[in-house]
């Protein structure tokens, strides 16, 4: 104090004011980082509404439990002991996480674990350049006028064989179980299509078939358990239990799809013309494979597959398995159908199934608009996958306010989005085919973030209308020849929870044939 009194009176002001802004200078950094701490918005997550455990509890009717929280918060997280599941039905977040921020939701790591033994590195289960290099080989593929025609010529045959099965078990009086038989229908037509080979499951009786369709099926379940199983690196680890399980069906998988690639090479390498001809999707990566082998590796080959299996097997029988629970729980739209496509091919009186498969020309599918709409209803309450999931790379706010942090995982969820009636009013859960109809009876598709059916933006699936070709030519097939109902009227039809929607022990139906169509072999 003695000190400052030495100065002159007015100095003293000015010294201390000079002193005052110096430090304000030198601290300027930290209260900066103190008022952005202090102004910094709280982040916005959203609602816990349960944890894992909770869902394990629910497993075997998790897509209604998913539904019923979707009710009550449109986003919501479940807590996990590593991450948070955040899971959606905002059509608006949908389009966010699909389209407009794509670059920061992908498959991940933390994804890319669980699933790799059983997908590998096909296009389900990778990011990047090997996703864009097998959508490239692909999208090719499904653009070309040979594809849709060959495809179409085998769907038809496809087609004929199922009707002639279904024609001797009517006959009989036989119960039929559809689902299977729906599943070796589209697993004999992926094959012959995606890859030129005949593997004739549904006519033949070969055992590897059935053990790989089971195989496959157990473990398409066993990779959805491990999304809530805290556990399942340590029953792996140890070949125990469900994970015990799963290293036998992986087994049984890649000898089913390591024959599947030599039979595939044996008959390319026996072409007069020379090897690898471009006359199916297996061929194109086979190419692929010879100009680049250290890029193209013999397990690649198998992911690929494999990949392209549960897309044109899984989805499309699943779908047509709801699709005729639907027709026998509304037999007035199961009549309408057949009524449409009697019209549509312009066939009159008896006809055999091989005259009838040959009118179902692109012309005759593209005029049944209510198949159309009926399978898409069908989409709509029982989606071919009810769940799919996005890592998320780095912080994020959604278009509902919410935040979600780097390494979360983000779901968008088609089956409970199909029953929210602020999307579909009121009869939300009803099967109403007109909904999808204009007053013309034109079918109007819907935004493919409120129906994500078959996924939306850059990752839309290629093979959409694929699919519907052959749903429409089975469907179309069976509904002219054939009236179905439910072997027992009261049974109480479940889901199989999994990563696709299939109907847990099958579908049990009974048939028979329809007057005017007696002739049906």
């Amino acid at each position: 104090m003695d000190f400052l009194s030495s100065f002159p009176s007015p100095v003293f002001p000015a010294l201390a004011a000079a002193s005052v802004m110096l430090a304000l200078f030198l601290l300027r950094p930290l209260l900066q980082r103190c008022s952005s701490s202090v102004h910094r918005r709280k982040p916005n997550y959203p609602p816990v509404a349960g944890t894992v455990f909770h869902q394990l509890l629910n497993l075997r009717q998790l897509a209604d439990f998913q539904t019923d929280l979707s009710r009550k918060y449109r986003t919501f997280r479940i807590l996990t002991p590593f991450c948070n599941y955040v899971y959606t039905v905002d059509p608006a977040n949908v389009e966010h996480i699909l389209k407009t921020n794509f670059a920061n939701y992908g498959k991940g790591s933390f994804t890319y674990d669980l699933m790799c033994d059983f997908f590998g590195d096909g296009i389900f289960a990778v990011d990047d350049e090997k996703w864009r290099h097998q959508r490239k080989l692909a999208s090719f593929e499904f653009s070309t006028k040979v594809l849709r025609d060959s495809s179409s010529v085998v769907f038809r045959s496809t087609a004929a064989r199922l009707a002639k099965i279904i024609s001797n078990a009517a006959r009989s009086n036989e119960m039929i179980e559809i689902q299977d038989l729906l599943m070796k229908s589209t697993l004999d037509s992926i094959c012959k299509v995606g890859f030129g080979v005949e593997l004739d499951t549904l006519t033949g009786s070969t055992e590897e078939g059935r053990t790989f369709a089971k195989a496959f099926d157990d473990a398409s379940a066993q990779i959805m358990l491990r999304f809530l199983d805290v556990f399942w690196k340590v029953k792996r680890f140890l070949n125990i239990g469900s994970e015990a399980k799963m290293k036998k069906n992986l087994k049984s998988i890649d000898d089913f799809v390591y024959k599947l690639i030599d039979t595939k090479i044996e008959q390319l390498s026996q072409r007069q013309t020379g090897f690898m001809e471009k006359e199916d999707i297996l061929s194109r990566f086979l190419i692929e494979r010879e100009k680049n082998p250290d890029d193209m590796s013999y397990k690649y080959l198998r992911d690929i597959i494999l990949n392209f299996v549960i897309a044109g097997r899984d989805t499309t029988a699943g779908t047509l398995s709801w699709f005729f629970y639907m027709l026998c729980k509304h037999p007035s739209v199961q009549e309408k159908v057949a009524q449409e496509v009697r019209e549509a091919t312009k066939i009159k009186g008896e006809v055999t199934i091989d005259e009838f498969v040959a009118s179902l020309t692109e012309g005759a599918l593209n005029e049944m608009q209510y198949l159309h709409a009926s399978l898409t209803e069908t989409l709509r309450l029982y989606p071919a996958v009810p769940l799919d999931v996005k890592h998320c790379f780095s912080d994020d706010t959604l278009p509902d306010g919410f935040d979600v942090k780097k390494g979360d995982l983000v779901n968008y969820q088609p089956y409970p989005m199909g029953r929210m009636q602020f999307l579909w009013g009121e009869d939300a859960e009803d099967f109403r085919p007109e909904r999808w109809l204009n007053s013309d009876g034109v079918f109007v598709p819907e935004s493919p973030f409120k129906f994500p059916a078959f996924q939306a933006g850059p990752r839309i699936c290629l093979g959409k209308e694929f699919a519907y070709r052959q749903m429409k030519i089975l469907a179309a097939t069976l509904l002219c020849f054939f009236k179905f109902k439910m072997w027992e009227e009261m049974n109480t039809v479940r889901y199989r929870t999994m990563i696709t929607l299939q109907i847990y022990g099958g579908l049990h139906l009974a048939a028979r044939h329809r007057q005017g169509y007696l002739n049906a072999d």
